[in-house]
Order: C-alpha cells, then structure tokens, then sequence
C-alpha cells in the first residue's frame, strides 16, 4: 500500500532529518545533527543512510520513524531511530535525545525496527543466499522501512537479491509467490513466514504506463484469477484475507463504526444506505457471473516492473502481500486511477472482453460499476486494519486514510457506483 500522493509532488519536496542513533544493544547515544535529502517520502531510506555516512562518517540502520510535522504526508522534518555498531565511537556533535524512550517495549512493533532487527533479517538473507550459492559480494542496502514492510537489495556473486521482511498481516506473500506462475511474478528465491528474497528484476516500475502496456498488465492478472477461481479453498488455506460477499458486510459496518466520529452527517448516511442495500448489491453482483478469485488488492501500474517497457512478456506483477480472495473486479479500482479518459475507456472495455470470454453470458463491467463503492469500502477496511496492528508513533502514515476511503465509497454511492 502507498499513500495516493501524485509524483509531481517529489521535486518539491524533500526531507530536513534527525537521527537518533543508538546501538544494537538498545543504548540510546544521542541525535546527529539535522540535514536534507531530496527524495520526500518518509519510507524511503537509501539517501537517509548514503547522506549520514557522507556527513558523519556512520553507516546505519533506519529503524523506524519517530516523529514527523504535523499535517504532513510526506516531506519536511522527520525525526528517524536508527542503529549503529556497538563499537562505533560518536563524535561530539551528537546531541542528547530528550524525547520518549525510543527503544521501550511496544507490543505492535515489528521485528526489524528494534535494535538488533535488520541484522536479523539481512543474517537469514544471507543464509538462504548461500543454500543456493549465491555468495555476497558487498553490504547489504537498506532501500526502504516502514510499518508495512523493509527492502534491502543485496548485491551477490550471481546478480543482486532482494530481502522483504513485512509484517504477520502480510506473511502469506512467500507462500503465494511459491503457487503462482513463475512467468508473472518475481522470481522467488526463498521464503519463511513474513521474509522473502527475491531475485533482482531489471527495468523500472510502470507508473507512467499507457495504452497497450496497461492491456499487457491486464491480460497477466486476469489470466491468474480465471486459473484461480477454482482454488479458492487453496487460497484461503494460505492465509489470504476473505473479501466476498459472505464476509464483508460486517467488515465494513465496523470499519464505518470506527471512524464515525470524523465522517460528516451527509457522508454518513450515505454509508448507512450503502451498507443497507449491500445484500441486494451482492445479489446483482451475483447475477453477473463473474466468479470469486485470488484478488491482488492493490492492483495499479506502480506494482508492475518491466525490464522492457512496453514488452509484455516482460512484465511481472509485483506486491502480494495485499492479496485476497474476493471478486476480481475489486481490482480495477486503484488500477484506474490517475488514468487519463481514453486509458480508462480501453482498460475497463478489455477487462470486460477478457471475463466475458472466460465466462460467456456474464457482465463483468455491470459487476465492475456496482463493486464501485465496494472496493472503497474494502480499502477503507485494510487502513483501519493497519492502524489496528501499528504501533502510535507509525500510525500518521496512515491516520487519515480509512476515513478518506470511506468519503470515497460514499461518493461513489452517489454517483452510482462507478469504479473511477
């Protein structure tokens, strides 16, 4: 999952940085002082670490955010945790951290963001990249950490690999990865509950996608779920979160419930008419024909990598974590989002070809516009679930956005549904 802040933003943009150091023991030493790094987004953290050695002559570890300006969702001050060797002497400029207690017990905090954790995670990396041969040939590189997952590429003898370390929420991305068509995915190179490692793919993410490209990535998702729609008990047994119709109504009347406070009087009764007439939704849904299947769930052209833009063939859908089993057209909304008209147009009028072949007689863009405010409440859903499974001091990557969604379901209801 990404925040929905549009790239436009990312030379506007950057981040004034503290970091708090402290040892893999958990003594906190102090703060360096601050300084600037272009990239805006808090998760990132390779320009954090490359910066601090630049300056300060320290590598280290992010751990975790600790405080950021208020109002923001990216950029400006941000105050990080990081780790340093035991051994590491610092220098007389590192200030005295007066804040919380950085490193104290938190019950959801994840494992790679207390001291000792990322040495955790590159050291099982390293042992399933030596099982199969594949000798370091260079430190491990911290790209990005944050509440949702870590990312380190590490560099090897055979070409680099990817760590992904995520949160008990999204560990059943390995055991997917393992089931579903090597030709469509990442390659996987070892998996144990929430790690992967992956095998480096060239190319770069697909966010600037257009028309035939977004047809290709298409044609690969809904390929997997006509081969899926008849494993859903597969699915399921992997852990994969339960989205149909059987289970979601009572989903969304709690998520509505809890962010009732913040939801203005009109967008809630909205929402209580939407949540009313779900059964007789769910029936024409039904009536449709397009059958439940392995859901990606956050389908969009960011999480497509290509070492060939506009190659089909060279396309791999990225970011399983978020996957479950429910209806696929849940997935045409964050893919068409951001679309222009004519990419909207063709990418729905494709989807519908591809389902009415795989199932003739059925309306997969009637089911489509009716999922519409469905799979805003859906996403409104796994905010809150994240909120619900994050420690305090992360939840402002998220705080905002179940309610957010939830306007948008609403919004969608009024409109009639559409999935734009």
């Amino acid at each position: 999952m990404t925040h929905p802040v549009t790239r436009d933003l990312s030379h506007q943009l950057g981040r004034h940085v503290t970091l708090v150091l402290c040892t893999a023991g958990g003594t906190v030493l102090g703060a360096l002082p601050p300084y600037d790094v272009p990239v805006p987004y808090w998760p990132e953290t390779a320009d954090v670490v490359a910066e601090a050695h630049r300056l300060f002559g320290v590598w280290v570890s992010v751990l975790r955010l600790l405080r950021t300006a208020p109002g923001l969702h990216l950029g400006g001050p941000v105050t990080y945790l990081a780790e340093v060797a035991d051994a590491w002497s610092p220098p007389a400029a590192l200030a005295p951290w007066t804040g919380p207690d950085p490193v104290g017990e938190q019950p959801h905090r994840q494992v790679w963001a207390r001291p000792g954790g990322p040495a955790a995670e590159v050291a099982w990396a390293r042992q399933q990249l030596e099982r199969i041969g594949r000798r370091l040939d260079g430190p491990a590189q911290q790209v990005r950490t944050w509440n949702l997952s870590t990312l380190w590429r590490l560099p090897t003898v055979g070409g680099a690999a990817w760590l992904k370390s995520t949160p008990p929420f999204f560990g059943h991305e390995g055991a997917l990865l393992a089931r579903l068509d090597p030709a469509v995915v990442p390659a996987l190179l070892a998996a144990e509950g929430r790690r992967v490692l992956l095998d480096e793919l060239g190319g770069d993410d697909r966010d600037d996608a257009s028309g035939r490209e977004l047809l290709d990535m298409i044609d690969l998702l809904v390929g997997l779920q006509v081969a899926w729609s008849s494993r859903l008990g597969e699915l399921l047994s992997l852990g994969l979160p339960d989205w149909r119709t059987t289970t979601f109504p009572a989903l969304a009347e709690r998520n509505i419930a809890a962010a009732a406070a913040v939801l203005d009087p009109p967008t809630r009764s909205s929402l209580d008419r939407l949540l009313a007439g779900l059964p007789d939704r769910f029936a024409a849904v039904a009536d449709c024909g397009v059958p439940d299947t392995l859901v990606h769930g956050d389908f969009h052209p960011g999480n497509v990598r290509s070492a060939r833009p506009g190659a089909a063939h060279d396309l791999r859908l990225l970011d399983w974590g978020d996957a479950g089993v429910g209806h696929p057209m849940l997935d045409q909304a964050a893919f068409l989002r951001g679309r222009s008209d004519p990419d909207r147009a063709a990418a729905q009028a494709h989807w519908g070809r591809l389902w009415r072949k795989a199932v003739p007689g059925s309306e997969p863009e009637r089911a489509g516009d009716l999922l519409g405010p469905v799979a805003a409440l859906r996403q409104a859903a796994i905010y809150q679930m994240f909120l619900d499974r994050i420690e305090p001091d992360e939840r402002v990557y998220h705080r905002d956005d179940p309610a957010r969604w939830l306007r948008r379901a609403a919004q969608r209801f009024a409109s009639g549904g559409k999935s734009t």
